[in-house]
């Protein structure tokens, strides 16, 4: 079976990069607008790029990778200029084993970058707070979910509407018996708690654990506990370290979906996630368009007397033009502003 990261082109010209295991079928939701969310409100939407993966962590690494590029790295990617993204990065491109995209496989070098851990919800009463959880984890660029023993069952009716958006989480979260099975294919697994319960584990931060991940070989996974008791004894036992995070410890409550929320975002912090888009701002205004506007204020404010006492006047002038060039106004700022004082000064009568 084949997973594919894939790239399209929105019709307001931005991108968007997802992956999935049919990508024919994916691209017709994303072209019908079936599938709510960014694409659905940039219609009609491109397939300018993908490429097929023998496993799906590969595919939705490259997808986070892909995530992080800017537009020009984007833009070669499509093109399949390869020194044009080598130019634009501080290393060779990354990339998971051989291409099937329009690149020559000798252009590259495979680079394995740890993999994001996987979140495993150990006995979860709530569906809404299942979707919260994965609302939280996509917020910060995990989207691998594993559920042991639900006690509503799975799929949940209210985890959809709590996810906000974040789908794409529930719609690949696996099932599992007992934690032993959903953390079988990983090789470091953290269990959250506040509370030893009586296992002698190495005890880390967020932060500290974030670090470990990052600089082990393997996948790893990361422990919740039901919301009502968290982690019972023995699931703390089949962990290689706890994570604590550091509360009041006059009050530590945090609900399912806030400790999720906390582990995720000290794992991103060494992630390039994407930042709102940049607008490009008009240029600040020539300094005689700024001088023009001091001016007519100033004539305006000396009509009305504003300059008084006499001998504070030149004070006062200069805190109105310090006023006024702190910022940098632009030419169509600088023309408003003119209008409006025009206004002030000769009132017009409208109908």
């Amino acid at each position: 079976m084949a997973f594919y990261a894939y790239m399209l082109r929105c019709a307001d010209g931005s991108y968007y990069v997802g992956h999935t295991d049919d990508l024919d079928y994916r691209i017709g939701q994303h072209s019908s607008g079936s599938l709510k969310g960014y694409t659905s409100k940039r219609l009609p939407v491109t397939l300018v790029w993908s490429d097929s993966f023998p496993e799906r962590d590969q595919a939705f690494f490259v997808e986070q990778r892909l995530k992080g590029w800017s537009r020009a790295k984007k833009e070669a990617l499509i093109r399949g200029d390869w020194g044009q993204i080598s130019a634009l990065a501080r290393k060779p491109a990354l990339r998971y084993g051989a291409s099937t995209g329009s690149a020559p496989a000798q252009d590259e070098r495979t680079h394995y970058a740890p993999l994001p851990p996987v979140i495993v919800l150990v006995r979860p009463q709530l569906g809404e707070n299942i979707g919260k959880a994965a609302r939280a984890m996509l917020n910060f660029g995990l989207a691998e979910m594993r559920l042991v023993s639900p006690r509503d069952g799975w799929p949940n009716p209210d985890a959809g509407p709590a996810a906000s958006g974040a789908d794409i989480v529930l719609e690949q979260a696996r099932v599992f018996a007992s934690v032993a099975e959903a953390t079988a294919d990983c090789a470091h697994v953290y269990a959250t708690t506040v509370r030893k319960r009586g296992v002698t584990k190495p005890v880390m931060t967020p932060e500290g654990a974030a670090s470990q991940i990052r600089a082990a070989a393997g996948r790893s996974a990361i422990l919740f506990g039901p919301e009502r008791s968290g982690l019972a004894s023995d699931d703390v036992a089949l962990a290689r370290a706890i994570i604590t995070v550091p509360v009041n410890p006059v009050f530590g409550s945090l609900n399912l979906a806030q400790a999720v929320i906390l582990i995720a975002y000290e794992w991103s912090k060494a992630e390039t996630l994407a930042m709102p888009p940049w607008t490009k701002l008009d240029p600040p205004a020539p300094q005689d368009e700024l001088e023009g506007l001091i001016v007519q204020l100033e004539a305006m404010l000396e009509a009305a007397r504003f300059f008084f006492p006499p001998e504070r006047a030149h004070v006062t002038r200069r805190t109105v033009r310090s006023i006024l060039t702190k910022p940098q106004w632009t030419a169509q700022e600088v023309r408003t502003m003119r209008g409006v004082i025009r206004a002030i000064g000769e009132p017009r009568e409208r109908g």
